[in-house]
C-alpha cells in the first residue's frame, strides 16, 4: 500500500516554527493555464520560497472561490483538465521539489470518482493530503478512514462564524493543519486581513495543537507579515493566479511573476517582529 506524505507536511510546518516564522503555503489550480504550465508554475512558486503548495482541483461551482480563481478554473475546465491531470500535477511537483503538495477540492468530484480510488491515487502520487472546504465533519468518516489508511492529512476549514464548540469538533477530526478562513466570504485579495483572523486563530489554538494557517485575502508581503505574527502558516492563492492571468499567455513572464511573488511573500513570513 502506498503511503502519502502527511509526515512531510507536519515536519515542514514544524521546521518553519523552529525557525520562528510562519510557513508560506501557495495555492494554484491544476490545468491552469495548461496542465504543463500549471506544473511549471508550482515549481516556480516552490523555487521562489513556498514551503507547501495546494493544488486546486478545478470545479464548475467553486463556492469558496472569488472571481480570480473562478476564471482560472474556467480556463482549466475548458482545457479539459481531469482528475488524472491533478494527480500528475501533484506527482511531478512533489518529485521535482521533495516538498509537500496537497489537493484542495470540493467534495462532489471525490464522491463521484470514489473515495478509496482518490485517496489511493493521491498517496501514490506523493500527495500530503486534502483540504476539503465543503465537507461537513459529521459526514467525513469514510473520507477520514481512507485518508488515515493512506497517510494523508485531512484539512478542514474554520471560519470567524464558527462557535468555540464547533471549532473543537472540527479540529478534533482534522489532521495536518487547520485552514482558518480569515473572513466571511470568498477568496480574493483584500486591503486588510485584520483582527477577525487573529481572533479566529486564538480560538482555534485553544481547541487543538494542530498548526493554524490563515488564508483568504493575503496578497502581498506586508499582509503576509501581519498574518505571520499570529498564525503558523500564511496561505496565498488569488495573488498567484492573478500574476499568471496578468501575463496574458506569456508563460515565461507568468513564471517569473509567480516566482518573484513567492520570494516577496517568503520574506514577509520571515519578518516576524
Amino acid at each position: 500500500m502506498t503511503t502519502g506524505n502527511i509526515q512531510l507536511l507536519s515536519d515542514t510546518l514544524a521546521k518553519a516554527k523552529a525557525e520562528n516564522r510562519a510557513a508560506l503555503i501557495a495555492y494554484l489550480p491544476a490545468g491552469f493555464p495548461t496542465v504543463d504550465g500549471g506544473i511549471a508554475a508550482i515549481k516556480a512558486v516552490f523555487d521562489g520560497g513556498a514551503d507547501v503548495v495546494e493544488v486546486g482541483l478545478p470545479h464548475s461551482d467553486p463556492v469558496l472561490d472569488g472571481p480570480v480563481i473562478q476564471t482560472a478554473d474556467d480556463i482549466a475546465l475548458r482545457g479539459g483538465v481531469k482528475i488524472a491531470d491533478v494527480m500528475r500535477t501533484v506527482r511531478e511537483a512533489h518529485e521535482a521539489t521533495g516538498k509537500p503538495v496537497l489537493v484542495m477540492t470540493y467534495w462532489n468530484p471525490i464522491d463521484r470518482y470514489g473515495v478509496e480510488r482518490f485517496t489511493e491515487e493521491l498517496a501514490a502520487a506523493g500527495g500530503a493530503g486534502c483540504i476539503l472546504p465543503d465537507l461537513p465533519v459529521q459526514e467525513s468518516d469514510v473520507w477520514r478512514a481512507n485518508a488515515d489508511k493512506h497517510g494523508l492529512a485531512t484539512v478542514f476549514v474554520v471560519a470567524p462564524s464558527s462557535k468555540d464548540e464547533r471549532l473543537a469538533t472540527i479540529t478534533a477530526a482534522g489532521s495536518g493543519f487547520v485552514y482558518a478562513a480569515s473572513l466571511m466570504g470568498v477568496t480574493g485579495t483584500r486591503e486588510s486581513v485584520g483582527e477577525q483572523a487573529a481572533d479566529l486563530v486564538r480560538r482555534t489554538r485553544a481547541t487543538s495543537a494542530l498548526p493554524v494557517c490563515v488564508g483568504l485575502g493575503v496578497s502581498n508581503a506586508t499582509q503576509a507579515k501581519e498574518v505571520a505574527a499570529f498564525a503558523d502558516g500564511v496561505i496565498v492563492g488569488s495573488a498567484f493566479v492573478k500574476r499568471i492571468l496578468d501575463a496574458d499567455g506569456d508563460e515565461t513572464a507568468g513564471l517569473a511573476a509567480v516566482r518573484e511573488l513567492a520570494a516577496e511573500l517568503a520574506e514577509g513570513v520571515r519578518r516576524v517582529s
